[in-house]
């Protein structure tokens, strides 16, 4: 079973961005419910294409506001307001099981499945662990990470790659004259 902000990251990342060609996990309704169901978050029902649509302005939603927890100037307003709308069609209210509270989609299909994502996101907001969840700083990059560093200082995916290179351009810069 997936974190909450396992499950977000795993859906960011549903775009591969790359300087050699982005791949695109989502590229048709049919793979956008296969990626669902295989999360467990849709059981019935078959996405269109204005479902699709939907996902993907979801999704590069959740992007902006990785992106913003990691430190990036970014307008936030956008994004907020398509998962204001994604939870509005999901219907999604608070219920109670044993006295215990919690938010759940009841709106059925795609629309439920897309709101069960902004579940998890608020699920990670409580249980503190949104703001670990973070985009690559780099801009042909953009891979969403959990920031597993003690002191939540990390910028990007890997340091290997984009931070490598990053740390690289600012010594060429210094280093110019």
């Amino acid at each position: 079973m997936h974190s909450s902000t396992e499950l977000i990251r795993d859906f960011v990342n549903t775009l591969h961005m790359d300087p050699k060609g982005d791949e695109e996990s989502l590229p048709t309704a049919a793979a956008l419910g296969g990626w669902l169901r295989a999360n467990g978050l849709l059981e019935g029902g078959r996405p269109t294409a204005a479902d699709l649509d939907t996902a993907i302005h979801l999704r590069e939603s959740f992007r902006q506001l990785l992106l913003a927890n990691n430190g990036e100037e970014v307008d936030v307003e956008p994004a907020c307001m398509t998962l204001l709308r994604v939870s509005a069609r999901a219907k999604i209210v608070l219920q109670f099981t044993k006295a215990i509270p919690a938010l759940v989609p009841t709106a059925s299909g795609v629309d439920g499945a897309l709101g069960r994502l902004v579940v998890a996101m608020h699920d990670a907001v409580a249980d503190g662990s949104w703001p670990r969840l973070k985009a690559c700083r780099a801009r042909d990059c953009e891979w969403a990470f959990i920031d597993t560093a003690k002191n939540g200082s990390r910028a990007w995916c890997s340091m290997r790659s984009c931070g490598n290179r990053e740390k690289a351009r600012q010594f060429r810069a210094r280093h110019a004259h």
